[in-house]
């Protein structure tokens, strides 16, 4: 019976606000979203977004170094300017098109084009899911979109097992924007401090 009421008083204790904050109250540390690196001197930078729901695509705007998250089922209308958007582990581009390289370091890759530009991939009609609350019956919801099947190759799910497996490609891919100017992009991770995908 002791025994039994020190595990209900150490559960009890685990939920007090404040009493074990540093494990389960606060979050892991600060996250700072969009554009957080800009180098001007080489054009590089870094951007954080998050890409964990299902119903959001996120626009990134490497000209004005801005992002924008739109809700799918809302209907919002795109942004107006806008270069690359990712929805989860699918990417595409606003009337550009792309290569995947065999680079794995941006400062590797070479300053003259390499490639022909019958090569580059352009967008496509599909669809993207954005409800899997119904997995387990078979009901998932999907929304149509245009997807860059070759940006999007930047992550790989394998859901033929559960948990479903992740593997990132590490690779460069080369987008050619609408009005000609192109960016050198690296996808580099897929998940953040805490764990979440």
């Amino acid at each position: 019976m002791s025994l039994l009421m020190i595990g209900v008083m150490i559960l009890s204790l685990q939920s007090c606000n404040d009493l074990l904050g540093w494990v389960y109250d606060e979050p892991l540390d600060e996250v700072e979203y969009g554009f957080i690196r800009h180098n001007a001197g080489n054009n590089t930078g870094q951007v954080y977004i998050d890409a964990t729901k299902y119903t959001d695509w996120t626009y990134i705007d490497f000209h004005s170094r801005k992002t924008y998250t739109l809700d799918i089922p809302s209907g919002e209308a795109e942004p107006e300017a806008w270069d690359i958007a990712v929805h989860r582990y699918d990417a595409k581009t606003n009337n550009g098109s792309v290569i995947e390289t065999d680079y794995l370091d941006l400062n590797a890759l070479p300053s003259s084009k390499f490639w022909d530009d019958d090569s580059l991939v352009k967008d496509e009609w599909s669809k993207v899911t954005i409800d899997m609350s119904g997995m387990m019956d078979g009901n998932i919801l999907y929304s149509e979109s245009y997807v860059n099947k070759e940006l999007s190759k930047w992550l790989d799910v394998d859901t033929g097992t559960m948990p479903p497996v992740y593997t990132l490609s590490s690779k460069v891919y080369v987008v050619k924007f609408a009005d000609g100017t192109q960016a050198a992009v690296r996808l580099s991770d897929f998940m953040n401090n805490a764990g979440v995908k």
